[in-house]
């Protein structure tokens, strides 16, 4: 098993099969837009313009399941994220992260990296750092900054 075993649905509406991205380094992380941790948009997109042409990809899933914290349409937090903060990294539809709706695609990343305490996703922008095979490499709790995330990157490519 892999990420790329798992499809999920862009932001626009589109079907996508993870196996799009097969031989690119990956961060997976679940968003918010109205979260104390919602300006970690602006490094997250640092990072991808820094590395994006080395085959770097960052993967955004919106998630409204920690205190209501993105409650708005998929068109609706596309542009706030461009609007506030640039974003031009790949954001999907709005996903579980957890519980018994949890998309599979996060099912699957908490068994392979579990969180300090449990293997649930605990709040927006836990972050997932996933190697050119398909493999998870890391996980990252919200608090840390992506900015800091640069030497474990630089090392899977």
């Amino acid at each position: 098993m892999s990420v790329y075993n798992y499809n999920a649905k862009t932001i626009q509406g589109n079907e996508k099969s993870l196996a799009d991205y097969e031989g690119n380094v990956l961060l997976i992380v679940n968003t918010a837009s109205e979260c104390g941790f919602t300006p970690q948009f602006e490094e997250l997109q640092t990072l991808y313009e820094k590395y994006h042409t080395q085959g770097f990809e960052i993967l955004g899933f919106p998630c409204n399941q920690f205190g209501e914290q993105d409650s708005g349409s998929d068109a609706e937090i596309a542009q706030f994220c461009e609007k506030n903060y640039g974003v031009t990294f790949q954001m999907f539809s709005k996903v579980d992260v957890k519980g018994e709706n949890a998309h599979p695609l996060f099912s699957y990343l908490t068994s392979e990296a579990k969180g300090l305490l449990t293997e649930q996703i605990k709040w927006n922008f836990t972050k997932f750092l996933i190697d050119k095979h398909g493999q998870v490499v890391d996980r990252f709790a919200p608090q840390k900054k992506p900015a800091t995330l640069e030497r474990q990157i630089e090392a899977l490519f």
